[in-house]
């Protein structure tokens, strides 16, 4: 919830001290974000409290993420459309290795006639129930990988994000806030406290095109998830948004050649 980032942020704190006392001797400084959930949500309700926070974190599991309507996502338009959380992963071969590349996608931006699947633009003929249709809303994006980079190479994935967001039609609005971030899981020996030099692996940067391509897709993909993996909600003042008609977007694609 927009209004209640600063209660993750503290709830997460608080979480951490309790479970491990002495980790935050010194400072921890998690990170909470948002896009904007004013229409659908009671945005100066602050219903979001430390034990949602604290639930949220005791009930986290491995395996598939759930898309769609869930978390942060639950009040989220994507192409006046219902949005929300997507995500989609890629295994992908580059420098002698196979590496896995998975993207997490808040979608919360676009307008109905921007709307583009598979090169279709589907969103010129799924017409009507529109509630935002104006250039406003946000995206989170957050790419992970187990491919051994540095932080400037991280930092190229990143970049590649509007690429896919492009794909679906967006053209990155001026009132759209846009936040995205790379991370690897690799080298992580290299970051255990003590003292002595470290050695860390990295790709060499001409080998990297294979995960640029891979981050273009999935972010393509996590997006048309978000609202594939929807229903129809009504939320505060009884705003009705409704969920991506799946017959119909396949009969379009069909027609298309898609």
């Amino acid at each position: 919830n927009t209004h209640s980032c600063g209660v993750a942020r503290d709830g997460t704190l608080r979480w951490v001290h309790g479970l491990l006392p002495h980790a935050l001797d010194s400072w921890g400084l998690p990170i909470a974000a948002e896009t904007y959930d004013g229409f659908l949500n009671d945005v100066n309700g602050h219903h979001v409290t430390f034990e949602h926070v604290a639930a949220a974190l005791e009930t986290a599991t491995s395996g598939p993420i759930e898309e769609g309507s869930v978390g942060g996502g639950t009040g989220m338009i994507a192409y006046d459309f219902k949005g929300g959380s997507g995500t989609a992963s890629r295994l992908v071969e580059a420098a002698g290795g196979s590496w896995v590349l998975g993207s997490f996608v808040q979608a919360n931006f676009g307008i109905r006639s921007e709307l583009t699947i598979l090169g279709v633009p589907v969103g010129r003929h799924l017409k009507g129930g529109e509630v935002r249709s104006r250039p406003t809303g946000s995206v989170i994006a957050v790419v992970a990988t187990d491919a051994p980079l540095l932080p400037h190479q991280l930092k190229r994935l990143a970049r590649r994000v509007p690429l896919g967001l492009a794909r679906t039609g967006s053209i990155g609005h001026n009132g759209s806030g846009d936040i995205f971030i790379a991370l690897s899981t690799a080298n992580a020996d290299a970051f255990i406290a003590g003292e002595g030099p470290r050695a860390m692996a990295f790709l060499p940067n001409e080998t990297l095109d294979p995960l640029f391509g891979a981050v273009v897709e999935t972010i393509e993909e996590a997006v048309i998830d978000a609202m594939i993996a929807n229903q129809p909600m009504s939320g505060a003042n009884d705003l009705a948004v409704r969920a991506l008609p799946h017959e119909a977007l396949m009969e379009l694609i069909s027609r298309h050649g898609g």
